[in-house]
């Protein structure tokens, strides 16, 4: 009789749902497929932008959680208070669950309290009650000094802060808000989505100024003081506003941290090609990990690598536990949509791998490329 093994999957993003749907295609049905996530409702989090400007609702990006349990994985929901590597275990309250393999699929944690001030003064462009709150707040908006900040030089989802500077910028000159107010972006990072090289970096620093946005690069935000609306900088340059959206710095969650996985970027290391962690039978995929390219920067946290790692670490695990060597690996390469407004949208495409730097190609703003992003959204939210 064949020994019954369990797949232990941490965290219900987008590599933990693709590492599931993988794993359970691909492995015996005599082995458990289990994904552990904590919240009952999976959020679109690319559709968070079209939410703020009001172009979707709530109900439009999000699904129940537990609907994926038509795929023949177990679906658990809980609170993750103890990761044990060694183990492999997981502690959910009460409960503890072992895996043969464990893929760790947790994310960023985000953290406005690293910031004074930040947490209240502003909206949080990355949860849906931020991104609802900041929706509320541009319907009545009428005229004054909008923010778009980035809190730290390296977070997830690059190209959003720059998006969102460019739709509100639509936004505002769609609703009419008059000419009294002007859209400014102080970034953190010495130039947009940088580690796709400086030719990307220009071009999109050209498309967030074609909107008339003011772009501030290398401004690190020390403190926010809510009561005067006032932003200060490590530079000594200070900034009113009259709006402020914020993207928060990132951390690894706590579990992760307490359970020694984190070195000294912060974040998981993991082998660049097989996301394997030091610890045997556990894996780290997506914005948990930390990769150091060629060129010396971290790879991206995006979505597209986590779904391309999770493919890669669930057909490694299924031929590993078939008695095959493990062939398949992460090449690096992925793609995203920039999107700028009045219905059109970028795309930038390349290999990040790739020696000494990443070889990148973008794709100007059109209505083909918006369209190939609603597509993506509709063939995501599809699944549940």
């Amino acid at each position: 009789m064949k020994r019954q093994r369990t797949a232990l999957i941490v965290g219900g993003g987008v590599g933990g749902i693709v590492a599931a749907k993988r794993l359970r295609r691909l492995l015996p049905r005599e082995h458990r497929v289990v994904l552990v996530e904590r919240e009952e409702q999976h959020v679109f989090q690319p559709s968070l932008l079209w939410l703020a400007v009001g172009r979707r609702k709530p109900e439009q990006i999000q699904r129940p959680l537990a609907r994926l349990g038509r795929y023949g994985f177990e679906v658990v929901r809980g609170e993750i208070t103890a990761l044990d590597p060694e183990r492999r275990q997981v502690r959910i309250g009460a409960d503890t669950l072992e895996g043969d393999a464990v893929v760790i699929s947790l994310g960023a944690e985000l953290a406005p309290e690293r910031v004074s001030g930040l947490g209240v003064a502003g909206h949080n462009l990355y949860t849906l009650p931020g991104t609802l709150a900041l929706r509320d707040a541009l319907r009545n908006f009428r005229s004054g000094r909008v923010v778009v900040l980035t809190a730290a030089p390296a977070y997830k989802c690059p190209a959003a802060p720059y998006e969102a500077a460019m739709l509100v910028a639509d936004s505002l000159t769609r609703q009419a808000a008059g000419g009294g107010w002007s859209v400014d972006l102080f970034a953190a990072e010495a130039a947009p989505m940088a580690t796709a090289g400086p030719e990307v970096a220009a071009a999109v620093r050209a498309l967030v100024e074609a909107r008339g946005i003011h772009y501030h690069p290398e401004h690190q935000v020390v403190q926010v003081e809510p009561e005067s609306r006032t932003l200060r900088f490590s530079n000594g340059v200070s900034a009113e506003y009259e709006l402020l959206i914020y993207v928060p710095p990132h951390a690894a969650p706590e579990v992760v941290r307490a359970a020694g996985l984190t070195g000294e970027s912060g974040w998981v290391s993991v082998d660049a090609r097989t996301l394997a962690t030091p610890v045997p039978g556990v894996y780290a995929i997506g914005d948990v990990t930390s990769i150091p390219l060629p060129s010396g920067r971290p790879l991206p946290k995006a979505g597209v690598f986590a779904r391309r790692q999770a493919e890669v670490v669930a057909e490694n695990i299924a031929a590993d536990w078939a008695g095959r060597p493990p062939e398949r690996t992460f090449d690096g390469k992925g793609a995203c949509f920039i999107e700028a407004g009045a219905g059109r949208a970028g795309y930038g495409s390349g290999d990040f791998y790739a020696t000494p730097a990443p070889v990148m190609r973008l794709y100007a703003p059109s209505r083909w490329w918006y369209f190939g992003k609603v597509l993506v959204e509709k063939r995501w939210l599809r699944q549940f």
